[in-house]
């Protein structure tokens, strides 16, 4: 289990999903992209781009510092 510190994208994004109770195929459609790509971040096996990490912002309405765990919220 990872500690408060080691949260990386990947968890984050699964808790605001959670919190909004989306699924992979909610979120890729409210995104426009395909529901393998939120599969991909939520494994850790890749990030999103400049574009899509707008998008998730704008989608949870959290700033993009706060998915780079650059702030708290």
């Amino acid at each position: 289990m990872k500690t408060a510190c080691e949260k990386d994208f990947s968890d984050i994004l699964r808790n605001l999903m959670n919190e909004r109770k989306f699924t992979q195929s909610r979120l890729a459609e409210l995104m426009e992209i395909k529901q393998s790509q939120i599969s991909e971040w939520l494994s850790g096996k890749a990030k999103p781009g400049y574009d899509n990490l707008r998008k998730l912002a704008q989608v949870f309405e959290v700033s993009a510092d706060y998915l780079l765990m650059l702030t708290d919220y």
